[in-house]
């Protein structure tokens, strides 16, 4: 049986292209999932700051279609 090493590495640098690209594509969608979602309601308040609780937030009165989605996707409503 022949082992070829230029075709070995070809593959090894495959696979490691491939992971490379993946771990970038992972962290970047980690990245846009933290820039678009909505600040966690329930952490703890820094500084002087008080925790008021909200049962039913009021829906925006802007009539913008950005903003009705945008209420739809954090809220569910």
């Amino acid at each position: 049986m022949v082992f070829s090493i230029r075709n070995w590495s070809s593959r090894v640098f495959f696979i490691v292209i491939f992971t490379l690209l993946f771990l970038v594509v992972t962290g970047g969608y980690r990245w846009l999932a933290d820039a678009i979602s909505p600040v966690h309601p329930y952490r703890e308040p820094k500084g002087a700051a008080l925790k008021v609780f909200v049962t039913d937030p009021d829906s925006p009165d802007s009539k913008a279609a950005a903003d009705r989605l945008r209420w739809f996707y954090w809220y569910g409503e």
